[in-house]
């Protein structure tokens, strides 16, 4: 058996998280439902998105992602069973798929196809019967069926040339912590023998630390996380609240030879 892992806009006050995880262990009480996270901000695909694709290759392949995002069940809504990079996700058909993976899935079906269902509860009523049948070994083309496209965002990228990279702040965690789309991998080969200054809000800095506590408490941090994305941050401190920046805020780093 696969395990599911569960990501929702649902937060925990309410019944909902508990309501789709009954229906799975309804149908198998073996298998194993592993929660990414119940707080995203209400319909926010950005976030979702960020959150999904940060962790789901960590998990095995062949493991089943339900998403339940802005899971609305309007007259036209589909929602989707596909594959993509040896994993199978459940969700509706918002243009999310696009954000987590470049890959484009070639295994897509219409889960609410066979037995159309207009429901106020479609996490509970159409997702979570299919993410249950799919762990359980059932064939994804039994789900319903197949289709040849799907909504796929494109994710935003940052632009980089020889003298500088533009990216933005693309997700604010926890902690504040500012998290941008500027990758190592870009910053490595064009800070190759050449100085740098990284510029966001009204700040400055040439400085890109290795740990979250190389600078002393209140003070600001750059460094290139375990997703490979650069981040920044106040030691003991929120700084989307204390720099004035926020989800999209432009970050820059400037080469020098």
């Amino acid at each position: 058996m696969a395990l599911i892992t569960f990501l929702s806009d649902f937060g925990l006050k309410d019944h909902y998280v508990a309501a789709v995880k009954a229906c799975i262990l309804r149908i198998n009480s073996g298998l194993q439902i592993v929660d990414i996270s119940h707080e995203i901000a209400p319909c926010n695909l950005a976030q979702a998105s960020f959150t999904l694709q940060a962790v789901f290759r960590d998990f095995p392949e062949g493991s089943v992602h339900l998403v339940a995002v802005n899971s609305s069940n309007g007259p036209d809504d589909k929602f989707l069973a596909l594959k993509l990079e040896e994993h199978f996700f459940l969700g509706n058909d918002n243009g999310l798929w696009g954000l987590i993976s470049k890959s484009e899935s070639s295994h897509v079906v219409d889960i609410n196809s066979l037995k159309p269902q207009q429901t106020s509860f479609p996490a509970k009523d159409i997702l979570a019967p299919a993410a249950a049948k799919l762990a359980s070994g059932t064939s994804l083309f039994d789900l319903g069926e197949q289709i040849k496209t799907y909504k796929r965002m494109l994710d935003r990228i940052a632009r980089a040339t020889k003298k500088q990279i533009s990216g933005h702040v693309i997700h604010i965690d926890n902690y504040g912590n500012l998290i941008t789309n500027i990758r190592f991998e870009d910053f490595a080969i064009l800070s190759k023998n050449k100085s740098y200054t990284v510029t966001f809000g009204r700040e400055y800095t040439s400085n890109i630390q290795g740990s979250y506590n190389g600078v002393d408490s209140g003070d600001t941090f750059l460094l290139f996380n375990s997703s490979g994305l650069l981040e920044i941050g106040i030691n003991n401190g929120h700084a989307g609240h204390l720099l004035g920046l926020g989800f999209d805020s432009p970050v820059i780093i400037q080469f020098e030879e």
